[in-house]
């Protein structure tokens, strides 16, 4: 008699071996889990020093290397260690298959193999970390990585370089997926928003990746053999350093928020309980998105010297790519319009991530003109406009992400009016700590500095102090999420009352998703026609 099929993923095994050799998509995605949300820490761990250093205009806490450490160290770790495995790797990982009614990813090994990949990296900048850490920033810019910076600039390197090939094969991964495997009657027109945003996001991970690990690579290679590749004392370029850094650097800005915005387009039907307002535009904007992405990195060097016709084209193009950005904001508000809105903790954490988009957005377009560009350029303007994407909007998508989907990934249930309490912290700390910088950047504070005139001290303590609210909103899931674990009530299947298939399976879902397997035969998002449309 063959042995009972265990009721979830969760009881298919409890040993380490089970979990550190597995290949299910479902367990591999709560690694992720685990690995980012440590990188997290590190991260938050680094932010807080910057942030309490910047409370008076002289260097009280941090010496200049230390600060040069700190702010490097917050932005490598998090941008390649959190931001961009955060939502693809975890909740990609573990709800693509179940959205396209699929057993598996199409490579369970390469799937596990990408995580190993990862966790070495993150081996490698705990090494640069415990042994005095590197002092070039995130972006690495030569000459100073190649030729002039102290630490252990090559070990930060190999570690980025690493974590891209982890990101590599899971974009290879997704698009085979869900090019492969998908249910009968699964066709394009029916896959879920979260889908088309993967889809987009594994595209650019799998070709601008591997420009960054070949620029990576260059710079080792002068800093360790002397070539002259950017050096200019040797005939190098350190201008092709930057159109090649940020040739990579600027798609990763949607490998980060296009995910994001697939998790917000399931937050805003599900809430609202109405089909997505133009199915079609809000799909082919991801693409769209993925698309211009590629096309728009010389913006970020309209003060290097480049050619005043190259930046005018390329101030078009960052303008052009706002357009489908838009285009999804307006086919949520219309989504919204009339919707029978459920104001639960993914609801308010998507209107958090919509209103900090949209004002990340809207500065965007600012830096994207000339005339403003050149006077806000190295300041803090720049510095709040990145974080209100990446921040306000990434971290707030997976904090949404994480409250939607923990029922099903658990089977628990956690307070709901501790999670509310959490969105509304996370969106007033964010705004005190961030747009305070957008007064300093405007007034003509540089980045990077921490000695600074004391006219800028009021601003400064402002956003450090909410950077502690901040902080607050991102302590407080981790008490409740875990409480849950033991405490929380038994989860049903679709506690949300959403669409998709993978709120027809049990929550946690067995090991191979379905009991059987899934029939489509309805569209997208399709609930039934509210009283109040019309």
């Amino acid at each position: 008699m063959r042995d009972p099929q265990p009721l979830s993923y969760l009881d298919a095994g409890h040993t380490l071996k089970s979990w550190f050799l597995t290949t299910d998509h479902k367990r591999i995605a709560i690694l992720y889990l685990f690995g980012i949300t440590f990188f997290f820490a590190v991260g938050a761990v680094a932010a807080a020093l910057i942030r309490l250093d910047l409370l008076t205009p002289a260097p009280d806490l941090l010496t200049n290397e230390g600060y040069n450490r700190a702010f490097s160290l917050h932005g490598i770790v998090m941008v390649w260690f959190f931001l961009i495995p955060s939502i693809p790797n975890t909740f990609g990982n573990f709800l693509i298959p179940l959205m396209i009614g699929a057993r598996d990813l199409a490579f369970p090994r390469l799937n596990l193999a990408s995580w190993y990949i990862y966790m070495v990296a993150g081996l490698i900048t705990l090494f640069v970390v415990i042994s005095g850490g590197v002092d070039t920033g995130w972006t690495f810019y030569t000459p100073l990585s190649s030729v002039y910076a102290n630490g252990h600039v090559v070990a930060a390197l190999t570690a980025v370089l690493v974590s891209g090939f982890s990101s590599i094969l899971t974009g290879i991964n997704f698009i085979a997926t869900i090019h492969k495997l998908r249910a009968p009657g699964m066709t394009w027109g029916r896959l879920p928003l979260f889908i088309w945003s993967h889809y987009a996001t594994s595209l650019i991970l799998v070709l601008a990746t591997p420009v960054l690990a070949i620029t990576l690579l260059l710079v080792a290679a002068e800093r360790v053999l002397g070539l002259g590749i950017f050096d200019p004392r040797l005939g190098g370029d350190p201008i092709l350093f930057q159109n090649l850094f940020w040739f990579y650097s600027h798609p990763a800005v949607y490998i980060m928020i296009l995910p994001a915005i697939g998790v917000v387009s399931e937050l805003v039907t599900a809430s609202a309980h109405k089909r997505i307002f133009g199915y079609w535009f809000v799909a082919y904007c991801s693409l769209a998105i993925a698309g211009i992405g590629f096309l728009v990195w010389g913006h970020h060097m309209f003060v290097a010297g480049q050619s005043i016709y190259a930046s005018a084209m390329f101030s078009f193009l960052s303008v052009a790519v706002a357009v489908p950005s838009a285009i999804k904001v307006y086919n949520w508000t219309a989504t919204l319009y009339k919707g029978s809105i459920s104001w639960d903790a993914p609801m308010l954490f998507a209107c958090g991530f919509i209103g900090l988009f949209v004002a990340g957005g809207l500065t965007g377009l600012m830096l994207a003109m000339l005339a403003i560009d050149v006077h806000v350029t190295d300041t803090y303007f720049v510095v709040a406009h990145f974080h209100y994407i990446m921040v306000g909007g990434a971290v707030t998508a997976f904090f949404g992400a994480l409250h939607f989907w923990w029922p099903k990934i658990t089977g628990r249930l956690y307070p709901e009016a501790w999670g509310r309490v959490a969105a509304v912290l996370i969106f007033v700390g964010f705004n005190f700590t961030f747009f305070p910088q957008f007064m300093l950047g405007y007034e003509g504070m540089p980045r990077r500095y921490h000695v600074y005139p004391p006219e800028f001290q009021v601003l400064n303590v402002m956003s450090s102090l909410g950077a502690s609210v901040l902080a607050v909103g991102y302590l407080l899931p981790l008490g409740y999420l875990i409480w849950s674990l033991f405490s929380g009530a038994r989860a049903p299947a679709n506690p949300w009352g959403a669409t998709g298939l993978e709120w027809t399976t049990s929550s946690p879902p067995p090991p191979h998703n379905f009991v059987t397997q899934p029939i489509v035969t309805r569209p997208a998002y399709d609930y039934p026609p509210l009283s109040n449309e019309g």
